[in-house]
């Protein structure tokens, strides 16, 4: 058996030494630190089997650790040990992703037994993830250990094998089309095509024409014979997004299609059979719908053989050290940039986040942070799209800087977002209504003119040929 690298956090030398000692015994490799920021040097150096950290140390504290140690190495169990224990502290640092919790003072023994069932536990959870994945598609950019999302990774892994009919509800942004694309890549017709069909991107007469195709002639503009994409998926998987948009009249087509299993082009007159599992997708609630006579039953029924209920993002913040992690590293090799993880602050500001755009939403805002991102850890200030909540999760002292970097990055981006455009509306302005006049201009505003001409330069607006020097 592989010998396992441990780290091991604590501000105390003497705990340090003892569970260096205790974990050597049990013939694995212990590596040391005193600290929180340490830790995270050496676990950007380094992979680890195992991190067991204190919960109370100066500067960064067990939580802090752990959050920022499941950004960068997700998959690593943490252990949590401290003399401070309570029933709250274990719930939220289990909460929080660690594995366990130990309390102080502890004996080799039940030190021993815990890193074994951690370590015993991480290679059970690599073992399912290789089942899982396959050969590596559908399941590798659907990342979650909430219970909500382990529920839909059971339902996919349920239905995959089977050729049976799936309804995939969820918001905008939850993944729907990825967990299409899972369940076609672990069924038997994984070597067929996946053919994905967003309904609302269509008119009526166009989508119909896409799906069933259409002869030569059989209305103006058909210059030539169409294969529809139920053909096209002939075989394979037929993925139907947004059905809810789809018309009344394209909706009985539909059902014509799935109870017959054959498909007539436009203007012909000779069925074509198919072979085909159908997927469709919805972000409104197709029963409430078909209840107002706005989708049509008999079709619900067909399509809702087996459902699939996507969680929003909100509901499952405890996947965000995870999914932050992976949308950093895939934007960071893309872009070419070191952006190792994210500050505590701006991962407290994520968590605090309502996250309307859900997993979408999330992507795009840690592309734009890795694309601003000056350092290699990525700031309140970076994440961009929240820059509207920060002056006001500040007042309400709702988000602290933890560190005077932290609070210089602030400084800068609110400075770029809000004073230097209303610096420059001031000026602009008091120069227009004074036709451009430095003098008049800056008396009326109860400027000195050397400090008003300052703040033109700083903001390239000159009044020698009425101009803005960008």
């Amino acid at each position: 058996m592989s010998q396992s690298h441990i780290l091991v956090v604590d501000d105390e030398a003497v705990i340090r030494e003892a569970l260096r000692r205790i974990l050597e015994s049990g013939g694995h490799k212990a590596t040391c630190v005193s600290s929180g920021h340490a830790a995270l040097e050496k676990i950007q150096e380094e992979s680890f089997n195992l991190v067991i950290t204190d919960l109370k140390m100066p500067g960064m504290n067990g939580i802090e650790v752990l959050k920022s140690i499941k950004i960068l190495q997700p998959k690593v169990p943490i252990i949590i040990i401290t003399g401070y224990a309570t029933v709250e502290t274990a719930v939220d640092a289990i909460k929080q992703g660690a594995f366990d919790y130990l309390s102080k003072p502890f004996t080799p023994k039940q030190v021993k037994e815990l890193v074994i069932k951690a370590l015993d536990h991480s290679k059970i959870s690599e073992v399912e993830e290789w089942s899982q994945n396959g050969d590596g598609k559908g399941f590798d950019r659907f990342i979650g250990n909430s219970t909500a999302m382990q529920k839909v990774f059971s339902r996919i892994r349920q239905v995959a094998p089977t050729d049976s009919t799936v309804m995939i509800s969820g918001e905008s942004g939850t993944g729907k089309e990825l967990v299409a694309q899972a369940i076609h890549n672990h069924s038997l017709r994984n070597d067929k095509p996946f053919v994905a069909v967003d309904c609302t991107a269509l008119a009526e007469s166009l989508l119909e024409s896409e799906l069933f195709g259409h002869e030569k002639g059989s209305f103006t503009g058909a210059m030539r014979t169409k294969v529809g994409l139920f053909k096209i998926a002939d075989t394979g998987t037929l993925f139907l997004d947004e059905i809810s948009n789809m018309s009344l009249t394209t909706q009985a087509k539909l059902l014509r299609v799935i109870q017959e299993r054959e498909v007539t082009p436009i203007g012909g007159t000779k069925p074509v059979p198919i072979d085909i599992r159908l997927i469709s997708a919805s972000n409104k609630n197709l029963r409430e719908l078909s209840d107002k006579g706005e989708f049509r039953e008999d079709l619900y029924f067909r399509l809702n053989t087996i459902p699939i209920e996507l969680p929003p993002l909100r509901e499952r913040k405890g996947d965000l050290p995870l999914l932050v992690g992976f949308f950093l590293r895939k934007f960071a090799n893309e872009i070419g940039k070191e952006v190792k993880g994210v500050s505590p602050a701006a991962m407290a500001m994520l968590e605090e986040h309502d996250f309307p755009g859900n997993v979408r939403e999330l992507e795009n805002m840690l592309e734009r942070a890795v694309v601003l991102c000056d350092g290699d850890t990525i700031m309140p200030a970076d994440l961009g799209v929240i820059d509207e909540e920060l002056s006001e999760n500040i007042s309400r002292g709702q988000y602290v800087p933890q560190t005077a970097e932290e609070l210089k990055e602030i400084k800068r981006r609110l400075r770029e977002e809000a004073v230097i455009p209303a610096e420059r509306i001031f000026i602009l302005e008091a120069l227009k209504r004074n036709d451009w006049n430095i003098t008049r201009s800056a008396e009326e505003v109860g400027m000195q003119r050397p400090n008003f001409q300052a703040m033109m330069k700083k903001l390239g607006i000159s009044a020698r040929n009425n101009r803005i020097d960008d």
